[in-house]
């Protein structure tokens, strides 16, 4: 991953304005939901993942850092985690998390365990 955890990396494939909602989300160890919403604002790009289907009715917050590719014509986004790192991230409020800094903060220290050299 790239030093900037709110950035998505060059290597991922991402372009600028790409709308990335409705995206299925793939960890290293396979499925864990959809992209339920997305930014691609500069220093602060994240999607907010539905995981609904592994537990009902939870949706999660990605640093854009963690994505590792995307696929336009499979609709797929690649992310750097595994299901249970994602599953097992702080607790989400998209109402109330997605523009906090204190939460991005809290996101980045626990994201950032994961992070490969």
């Amino acid at each position: 991953m790239n030093d900037n955890l709110w950035g998505y990396q060059p290597s991922s494939g991402y372009t600028e304005g790409a709308d990335l909602t409705g995206y299925s989300v793939e960890a290293t160890d396979g499925s864990i939901g959809k992209v339920d919403k997305h930014s691609d604002e500069v220093g602060s790009a994240f999607l907010v993942v539905d995981i609904g289907v592994w537990i009902f009715g939870k949706d999660v917050l990605l640093p854009a850092g963690t994505v590792r590719g995307i696929d336009t014509e499979a609709r797929k986004v690649f992310v750097d985690l595994t299901k249970d790192q994602i599953k097992d991230s702080p607790e989400f409020d998209k109402h109330k998390h997605t523009g906090d800094p204190v939460y991005h903060e809290q996101i980045a220290g626990y994201y950032g365990n994961f992070r490969l050299m």
